[in-house]
């Protein structure tokens, strides 16, 4: 297996695979995979009809393979040293592989596992569930003249601006977490017109961004957001920014995915306040 440094060249080759994908994960979007290449040390492989992710740091190890499941398991991993460690292994994946290969261990990776959402819930607010949503949604379009944008060249370069703000605001230069994805929002950005199937929007307010949301549609129709930010100077962008983006421009979908939270606490209240519907389990499986 020849592994390869992930060159955004390679991506029409991957997402032919990833659309054969039965479980498409966020992980596996070819915007993660590039964009986090360089923070996780990322190369990829093409063999037996399948994409082949290896990992070389925090840890080494192997993510799931990209393309079609229904394949001869046994043969195919045997090529692996022992212990093949696999990490962001999505469930159906896990359970294929428990049923195929014997002495497999298969651990829950919680903190890797995808939040999914109702769009229809998002945009609506409605209930005592969404009280304090709505109520910090409406603060914020009573109290700023504010224009909802698409995220074209032009305005990446205002979102781009926020990007270097927000990480002022949070000290990204202190946290190695928030220092690596500040590196690849840059990256993404720059790569706007060359990354297939990205779109987004922002929030102006006063001649400058005030949020922005970029996202992707992933092969079974939910909608994957990749990053949101906010200017926390304006009460309300968050809640606001996330319900006008699926308002005016995802209103078609009907799940959105927004990824994991990496087991931190703070992120993990934060999704887990917008009362998720469900998850994409992924797992930690290790081959002896």
């Amino acid at each position: 297996m020849q592994f390869q440094t992930i060159d955004i060249s390679l991506q029409e080759e991957y997402n032919r695979l990833f659309a054969l994908t039965p479980q498409p994960v966020s992980d596996y979007s070819f915007t993660n995979v590039w964009g986090w290449s360089q923070e996780y040390g990322l190369e990829i492989a093409f063999h037996q009809g399948l994409a082949w992710i290896r990992q070389d740091r925090p840890q080494k190890g192997y993510w799931a393979p990209v393309g079609d499941w229904n394949v001869d398991w046994a043969g195919l991993l045997d090529s692996f040293p022992r212990p093949a460690e696999f990490i962001r292994v999505p469930e159906k994946l896990a359970h294929a592989w428990q049923d195929s290969l014997p002495g497999l261990q298969v651990y829950e990776a919680r903190e890797h596992w995808d939040y999914l959402y109702s769009v229809p819930e998002l945009i609506a607010l409605k209930g005592n569930k969404w009280h304090k949503k709505k109520n910090l949604y409406n603060q914020f379009v009573k109290n700023n003249a504010y224009t909802y944008v698409p995220l074209d060249r032009k305005h990446i370069e205002f979102a781009l601006g926020l990007q270097t703000e927000w990480c002022l605001w949070k000290e990204c230069e202190d946290s190695q977490t928030l220092e690596a994805e500040n590196q690849v929002v840059v990256r993404v950005f720059n790569a706007w017109e060359k990354l297939q199937g990205l779109f987004g929007a922002g929030i102006m307010v006063n001649g400058n961004m005030a949020a922005f949301t970029v996202a992707e549609a992933l092969p079974d129709h939910t909608l994957l957001i990749h990053f949101e930010k906010g200017c926390p100077k304006h009460k309300g962008v968050y809640q606001a920014m996330n319900s006008l983006f699926l308002q005016n421009s995802a209103p078609d979908f009907e799940i959105v995915n927004r990824e994991q939270d990496m087991g931190d606490p703070g992120l993990q209240k934060a999704k887990e306040s917008y009362h998720p519907i469900g998850f994409l389990k992924k797992y930690w499986v290790v081959i002896k």
